[in-house]
């Protein structure tokens, strides 16, 4: 019995002992869990955190570490999964991550830049993988005679939009009709950007693109047209009692029209001011010079400023101080560039009791208008002088005053001062009691010796004068330069025997120019101041667009090679007419051959003048009586105001009835009053040694009134009047031509 209990015991303080060890294992094993997973929990987040994924949630479940949350995207998932794997076991990590729900995939935006110049076609942009580039490519070099076509496109394995195809074939034939261009192509929308060659082109170009367009794109343009040539190049500023305006304004680029606007402004310019942007300025200094003469107008508070070409003609009514006047002259003349000159005038102010001061003024132009004002001495001397002056120049515009109370000799002066004004090619002149003022340019390099030797020889002793003439090698017929329209003829007259050719549909020049290069640069020795044109021309062979786009860059091609072979291009122009202007058939090889050329086209008849003109003579003195011719009858000289078969007034002096005849039966032509040499009408002059004085030769003038007789000229028959019309169309018909 105590052996059986002794066993029970046994058996019981073994499992007491067995249960207290698996006790404090299982606590030890719990206690080591709870510390791994807690400093598991702590290390993984700790890393989350550092990584900047604090948008993950970490949770440790024994051994196991959870990991929860909504990632941005898969690739934010993938990071937090490998930076817990860095921490613990990636078997012990269990990924419970969430992605937020993607996007649907948009197609990028698909868009192309088509830019054209001379240098040739690129293509800029990204498109769907489904357009077929070397298609485009080939087209543009097809339809074009661009010199090149750059292929700079990306494409993108997206489906193409709706439109996009229209859209990119209408801006393919948008590329075929303009030499300059930036064409914007997007799925929907066109934007075109073209610099027209006229104005005409303008209009064509915007209706033809309206027509192309297709249904569902919309067409936005900015079509510029070129600039008008304005020849004489004129701006004329004003102020008088209706303020501050431009009667015309020309300026030569965007910059310089800025200036010369803010200038009328700033001189109290009102409303609308506006200046046209035009070619043909005289010289690249056109805005300062502009801009320095409405300053003077401006700083004088009243006048009239005329920019012509290269002459400036400053008027200033009385009532302005003679000092501020001079002035504003003098800071006028300085701040001008050196190829301009200034003619100043301050108009004097009637003295009292009398209707102002005798004074006689006239312009006249390169192309021989006249312009004159001034008194002369009653109504037949008005006459007198306006007849004088229209057998001398092509158009007279005169506003002559009547004045009983003229000097003496007055109008023999009047008439002596024209004529020397007539040997200018342009010029001004001033004629006072005192004094005969004269300046202008002429191509006689003596002009100031000659005109004071007819002022001397038509006034006798004692006339001052002061000449300031200045030398233009361009008017020299001694020197036969040519004018713009023989410069043309020249060159024209070359490429029509020319070598230069081109490969069949390009623009390259081909065999060897040399020769041809050689002759043009000879020709254009002293034509480079002319604004020219080369155009080029085709024949019919392939389509319209092609064609004026061959054209223009061979026209481009020539002007290029002149340029390189040192011939001076900077006033020379190219256009491309295409197969607009055709010179013969089409339907022979013989006609199309004609019609493939390159032609010029004079743009301005006035010379780009790019370095000013040497300093004027100036010439003062008086007349000396060594070169005074007499008259035969001291009384008596009758003018004549009828013209010859060249165009002159004839003035005759002739002796009174009662008055001794001449030594001589024939005048020589040496006494002729007018010389005929020197562009003036013919005299008769007698032998007498006598001379008269100017107020003797004056009072002598007498202009006859001339009435038709059987001989004068009749009018022809009018056109409108039937051959059968019988006497009373005939009666009719001589009635007309007698009145």
């Amino acid at each position: 019995m105590a052996s059986s209990r002794k066993g029970v015991s046994n058996r019981l303080a073994t499992v007491v002992v067995l249960a207290g060890v698996a006790g404090l294992c299982w606590y030890g094993a719990r206690e080591g869990t709870d510390f791994i997973e807690k400093r598991s929990e702590a290390g993984v987040r700790s890393a989350m955190i550092s990584a900047g994924q604090d948008w993950v949630q970490v949770r440790s479940d024994g051994l196991q570490v959870r990991l929860s949350g909504t990632a941005p995207d898969e690739v934010e998932r993938f990071r937090a999964v490998t930076e817990a794997g860095k921490i613990v076991d990636s078997s012990r990590i269990v990924d419970e991550i969430t992605v937020t729900a993607a996007k649907p995939v948009v197609a990028p935006d698909f868009t192309i830049e088509l830019l054209r110049n001379d240098d040739g076609i690129s293509l800029i942009g990204l498109v769907p993988a489904s357009t077929d580039r070397k298609a485009l490519v080939n087209m543009l070099e097809r339809e074009t005679a661009a010199p090149k076509v750059t292929d700079l496109l990306e494409q993108a394995d997206y489906p193409a939009p709706d439109t996009w195809e229209d859209s990119l074939n209408f801006a393919m034939r948008a590329a075929q009709l303009a030499r300059q261009a930036k064409i914007s192509i997007e799925p929907r929308a066109v934007r075109i950007s073209i610099l027209a060659e006229s104005r005409d082109e303008k209009g064509r170009l915007e209706t033809e693109l309206n027509r192309l367009r297709p249904q569902g794109v919309k067409l936005e343009t900015d079509i510029s047209a070129p600039r008008p040539v304005i020849a004489p190049f004129t701006t004329r500023f004003l102020i008088d009692d209706q303020g501050a305006r431009f009667d015309a304004c020309a300026a030569d680029n965007e910059a310089g029209q800025e200036r010369i606007l803010r200038a009328a402004i700033r001189a109290g310019a009102k409303g609308q001011v506006g200046c046209t942007l035009a070619l043909g300025a005289p010289s690249p200094d056109w805005a300062d010079a502009v801009v320095a003469s409405i300053g003077a107008v401006a700083a004088l508070g009243q006048g009239t400023v005329t920019i012509s070409n290269a002459d400036i003609a400053l008027t200033i009514p009385p009532g302005v101080e003679r000092s501020e006047f001079d002035k504003a002259t003098v800071n006028l003349e300085q701040a001008l560039p050196d190829v301009f000159t200034l003619h100043a005038e301050l108009e004097a102010a009637p003295e009292e009791g009398s209707s102002g001061p005798f004074e006689f003024t006239a312009v006249v132009s390169p192309s021989r208008e006249l312009s004159m004002r001034g008194r002369v001495t009653g109504e037949k001397m008005q006459e007198v002088v306006d007849s004088f002056a229209r057998a001398r120049f092509a158009d007279v515009q005169g506003k002559l005053r009547n004045d009983e109370n003229a000097p003496a000799g007055w109008t023999v002066k009047v008439m002596a001062a024209l004529e020397a004004l007539d040997g200018l090619q342009k010029g001004s002149l001033k004629v006072t009691p005192d004094l005969i003022e004269l300046t202008g340019d002429s191509g006689n390099p003596r002009a100031a010796e000659q005109v004071a030797a007819v002022l001397s020889k038509r006034l006798g002793a004692g006339a001052h004068y002061k000449l300031a003439i200045r030398y233009d090698r361009r008017l020299d017929p001694a020197l036969a330069l040519p004018n713009g329209d023989e410069c043309v003829r020249r060159l024209n007259n070359i490429m029509s025997e020319a070598t230069i050719g081109f490969e069949p549909n390009k623009s390259t020049i081909a065999g060897d120019p040399s020769e041809t290069l050689n002759r043009l640069a000879e020709a254009m020795t002293d034509c480079s101041e002319f604004r020219m044109e080369a155009g080029g021309h085709t024949d019919s062979q392939g389509s319209e667009g092609f064609n004026a786009d061959l054209s223009r860059a061979r026209a481009q091609a020539v002007v290029t090679a002149m340029s390189e072979s040192g011939i001076d291009t900077a006033n020379m122009t190219s256009r491309g007419y295409g197969e607009s202007r055709p010179i013969a058939t089409n339907d022979t090889e013989e006609g199309r051959e004609e019609n493939r050329r390159i032609e010029f086209r004079l743009v301005s008849s006035q010379p780009v003048r790019s370095e000013p003109l040497a300093a004027p003579e100036t010439v003062e003195g008086v007349t000396s009586a060594d070169d005074a011719k007499p008259v035969n009858d001291p009384e008596i000289v009758e003018v004549v105001a009828d013209q010859d078969e060249d165009n002159d007034v004839e003035i005759v002096p002739r002796p009174r009835n009662d008055a001794p005849a001449a030594e001589s039966g024939a005048p020589a032509p040496e006494q002729q009053l007018l010389d005929r040499e020197q562009g003036a009408a013919p005299a008769t002059m007698g032998a007498s040694e006598q001379y008269q004085p100017l107020d003797e030769r004056e009072e002598n003038i007498r202009l006859p009134v001339q009435t038709p007789d059987e001989d004068t000229p009749r009018p022809s028959r009018r056109p409108d009047i039937e051959e059968d019309g019988g006497d009373e169309g005939q009666e009719q018909q001589s009635e007309a031509a007698a009145e």
